[in-house]
């Protein structure tokens, strides 16, 4: 079922792995991309191929948003577009967390795997999918399922349950907090924030 997602689930995914695809997002005139720093145990690049393949403890940065992954493999397609896939082993889940300090709101994300299609601009949590919102520390909202598809273009997200989700019995579970009730946490919390000044 596609659904609009609420703000915050739209930035995480939107930014989610956005940063494989700094061309992309230059050739739709967009603002300035920030720098992205990439920290792993060993790195194969192939100039022929386009591809980068980074493995072991990999921990990538950029702006407010972090990524931990086993491996990261990012590639550019003929017409210019990144493709980005990043893995885990062991029974670990990548992880992804995004911060937007005006909101005083977090996003993480977990999956077993995380792909990015910056041809169609479309973000995907594969496997034990799940993704909580944040407010103040707070947990607000929280999406679970086997795999979660984000659409930049449309912002639209699409959940599948499967014997691989993170729900109970393989289904889609998503919990939902009043739009209300997380405005008044932020307008909460930047009282709070301003008190303590």
């Amino acid at each position: 079922m596609i659904t609009s997602p609420r703000l915050l689930l739209a930035s995480l995914l939107a930014t989610c792995l956005s940063c494989l695809a700094p061309a992309a997002a230059q050739q739709a005139g967009t603002q300035e991309e920030p720098d992205t720093l990439i920290v792993s145990d060993s790195l194969i690049y192939d100039d022929n191929a386009k591809e980068s393949v980074f493995t072991g403890n990999v921990i990538l940065t950029r702006g407010n948003m972090t990524l931990h992954s086993d491996r990261l493999t990012m590639r550019e397609d003929a017409e210019g577009y990144q493709h980005g896939t990043a893995t885990v082993e062991g029974g670990k889940l990548v992880f992804l967390r995004q911060e937007n300090p005006e909101k005083f709101e977090v996003l993480e994300a977990r999956g077993q795997r995380a792909e990015y299609n910056g041809k169609t601009e479309e973000i995907e949590m594969i496997g034990k999918a799940i993704i909580t919102r944040f407010i103040c520390g707070k947990p607000f909202d929280n999406i679970q399922g086997e795999r979660v598809i984000y659409r930049q273009k449309t912002e639209t997200y699409q959940a599948f349950g499967g014997p691989n989700s993170a729900a109970p019995g393989g289904r889609v579970r998503s919990l939902a907090t009043p739009r209300a009730r997380a405005d008044a946490a932020i307008e909460a919390c930047r009282k709070q924030q301003g008190a303590g000044n």
